[in-house]
């Protein structure tokens, strides 16, 4: 596993102290052993994220400085290359400026652009410890790894992704330069952003920066190769699918028209009692519900009030009042098969 060459100040050395878990050599001191023997064991995400590792071989672009010497203290001893700052990246806000569309450094306010030679630190880095993954997974074959091979490939995963991620955000501001130059009215600008996206770190995965270029102009075309393939899928779909997509087909009216056919049937349900008077109802209870709601009236014919219906029958609207709640509370009981309550007996 080529402990020898872990760096006393490399990141993985780094990355095992900060969890204070050490992998040491075969033998040892009683120290040693003793440390060996208290690795802890993996938690569910980390046996979730070793399955991910191990189900395939690990592809990394392979350098001859791989292979020297002190490979690892050489390659980590490298510069460091800054962070990009990432907060300006809101390419589906509306408030996003021109003048921030290129990756900005929070603390210079200057455009953040890598050398031909940064690129090359970062992307040796990266493809280190893939590569370094890799040698665990040839040695292991089908094998299941102990606890501290287990936990190297879990920390070279560890800084492979940090470096990947970093290079990717460094180039953010192409996939947003692509996008606004690709003419595809057609496409959502987030499903371009989406695959550029996709693309940029397919690319960071099969960079060589070997071959003396910089990674621009390899992520470009592979961009924009990914905008094409989309806009031919997006073609092929409205061919087969060529009704455009409407929101208001997407919006559910079934309990609306639960609650007018529920209404539509309690109200047939009274009329039913009312003109077939199975309440009981006076011809003077039967003459206010009739006129107070328009039952035997034409649709567009309005119903009384209770002064009209007074002035029709001769009585008061407080009256009309009291004769409608009566009959009201008659039909109520027909219809939940509750009795009127009795009425009080005048003396007069």
């Amino acid at each position: 596993m080529r402990n020898s060459l872990i760096g006393h100040d490399s990141p993985l050395d780094r990355l095992r102290s900060r969890t204070r878990e050490t992998v040491s050599k075969p033998g040892g001191s009683k120290s040693a052993r003793k440390n060996r023997g208290a690795l802890k064991p993996l938690s569910d995400r980390e046996e979730t994220l070793l399955s991910e590792i191990l189900a395939k071989p690990m592809d990394y672009i392979d350098s001859d400085e791989f292979r020297r010497k002190r490979a690892e203290q050489t390659i980590y001893a490298l510069e460091e290359v800054q962070r990009p700052d990432v907060s300006w990246y809101r390419p589906l806000m509306d408030d996003i400026l021109p003048s921030r569309s290129r990756n900005m450094n929070a603390r210079t306010g200057k455009t953040l652009v890598l050398s031909g030679e940064q690129e090359r630190i970062l992307f040796l880095k990266f493809n280190y410890a893939r590569f370094r993954i890799r040698e665990i997974q040839d040695k292991l074959g089908s094998a299941r790894p102990s606890i501290e091979m287990a936990r190297e490939m879990l920390n070279w995963h560890g800084i492979a992704d940090q470096h990947r991620r970093q290079i990717a955000e460094t180039n953010l501001a192409l996939v947003l330069a692509m996008a606004k130059r690709t003419r595809m009215s057609e496409l959502d600008f987030a499903d371009l952003v989406s695959e550029g996206n996709m693309a940029l770190l397919r690319s960071v995965d099969k960079f060589d920066c070997g071959r003396g270029f910089k990674f621009s102009t390899y992520a470009c075309r592979a961009i924009l190769k990914a905008f094409s393939r989309q806009g031919m899928k997006f073609s092929r779909y409205r061919q087969r699918f060529p009704t455009d997509f409407d929101p208001a087909l997407e919006k559910s009216n079934h309990l609306e028209m639960l609650r007018e056919q529920h209404v539509s049937e309690s109200a047939a349900e009274v009329r039913h009692v009312v003109i077939n008077n199975e309440a009981d109802l006076s011809d003077v209870e039967r003459m206010v519900i009739h006129h107070r709601f328009g039952i035997d009236s034409k649709p567009d014919q309005a119903s009384l009030t209770l002064e009209q219906v007074g002035q029709l029958i001769g009585v008061t609207k407080e009256r009309v009042r009291q004769i409608q709640n009566k009959a009201l509370e008659k039909i109520r009981g027909v219809l939940t098969d509750v009795p009127p309550e009795p009425q009080a007996v005048s003396e007069n």
